[in-house]
């Protein structure tokens, strides 16, 4: 699966996670290298590199300015689906 310039949303997050449906990514995709500048609600800017497999599983690594001014860094593993009606969230 290719995510190159597909733009997605969340669905769903873990207990201390600060991205939510507002938050938007814009996906970059080159062989099965991915990279995403993301914002929105909790994030003010964002920005994330990762792995994608043959199934489409994401495994990335991600760095990110909250509205409070903090930097976090993490660990994240997504699932990003296309619904019936073409849009885009990940999981």
């Amino acid at each position: 699966m290719n995510y190159n310039t597909k733009k997605f949303r969340p669905i769903q997050n873990s207990a201390n996670g600060e991205t939510s449906e507002e938050t938007i990514f814009e996906y970059k995709q080159t062989g099965n290298i991915l990279t995403s500048d993301y914002k929105g609600g909790q994030i003010v800017k964002g920005h994330l590199i990762g792995l994608v497999d043959e199934n489409g599983h994401i495994e990335m690594r991600y760095h990110q300015v909250n509205v409070k001014g903090e930097l976090m860094t993490g660990v994240c593993h997504s699932k990003p689906e296309f619904q019936k009606n073409g849009k885009n969230q990940t999981s």
